[in-house]
């Protein structure tokens, strides 16, 4: 048998050897931890202080839940890789150490989105190499899942959220014509009767939308089959987003004008207010959602 690939082709039983599986994987996903350790207090405080990266700890234990409820596909046959899963383990490797001596002196986001990168890479190379190409298939999208934990680096990051602070800003111009309010805009910037506001970075819906997304990807993955019907919906995500965004921009600045000015500030604006547009987003993807299942449901009859 070659070395290539395998040490073993034959599946594995037992539980000695799943064990002895099991302790190698959990071995190997903590080496890239050991290597980032000195990182992980910015890490924290990333997920802590900036609420663009509060779902960073769930992702992990989304995958392993995912894992752990298919166990019994992904470890029906298992065996050792080594050959992908070291070429992936080294390059997490190679990630984590350069975002740590940072020779290209990249600013401490984009260090973070490195750290995490690595983190992912060599979590998947760990994987591959304990349990083998089988497993490393049918684990596929808890694996990839992962991904979601990195931080968008700059400048995408900054030109994400423009983009949705600027088709926010329109979305909400359409909904005050849509409500009869008069207003006079000049960019980002609405000047209605006693109040001007703009929308600014905190108001352009980036953490909605990144939850949305991440929501919508695993329910796709749970409930869905069929791969174009999957992507018609995830898609579908950003545009919500925008009118979602503009509609609470527009509905909160209406209630300022005619009711009190305190909508913009108070708890509605702040926290309630995101919620309840929020599911207002997921109307329209909940009803898709089920016409798919329906549709899906139809054919396996």
């Amino acid at each position: 048998m070659p070395a290539a690939t395998e040490i073993s082709d034959a599946p594995e039983t037992g539980s000695q050897a799943f064990a002895g599986h099991a302790l190698l994987c959990a071995a190997l996903i903590a080496f890239p931890l050991i290597l980032a350790w000195d990182s992980m207090r910015l890490v924290v405080a990333l997920a802590l202080q900036n609420e663009t990266y509060t779902h960073i700890p769930l992702i992990p234990l989304v995958s392993a839940f995912l894992i752990y409820t298919e166990r019994r596909t992904i470890f029906s046959r298992i065996s050792f890789n080594w050959s992908n899963g070291l070429i992936l383990l080294a390059l997490g490797a190679a990630a984590i150490l350069a975002a740590r001596i940072n020779p290209f002196h990249l600013r401490p986001a984009n260090q973070m989105s490195l750290i995490f990168l690595g983190l992912v890479t060599g979590w998947i190379g760990g994987f591959a190499i304990s349990w083998g190409p089988h497993a490393l298939k049918s684990a596929r999208f808890a694996l990839l899942f992962l991904l979601f934990m990195v931080p968008i680096p700059e400048p995408f990051l900054s030109h994400f959220i423009t983009f949705l602070q600027e088709w926010s800003a329109n979305s909400a111009a359409a909904f005050f014509s849509l409500f009869g309010v008069p207003f006079l805009r000049e960019h980002l910037i609405f000047s209605l009767p006693g109040i001007a506001i703009r929308v600014a970075e905190e108001c352009s819906g980036i953490r909605s939308a990144l939850a949305l997304m991440i929501m919508t990807v695993l329910a796709c993955h749970l409930f869905l089959k069929t791969g174009w019907k999957k992507l018609v919906v995830c898609l579908l995500v950003i545009p919500l987003s925008i009118l979602k965004n503009g509609l609470r921009i527009a509905t909160l600045s209406t209630l300022a004008v005619y009711v009190d000015d305190s909508f913009l500030t108070g708890s509605i604006h702040h926290q309630f207010g995101g919620m309840v547009f929020f599911g207002v987003a997921f109307i329209p993807l909940i009803a898709l959602f089920l016409y798919f299942q329906r549709t899906e449901a139809r054919k396996l009859a």
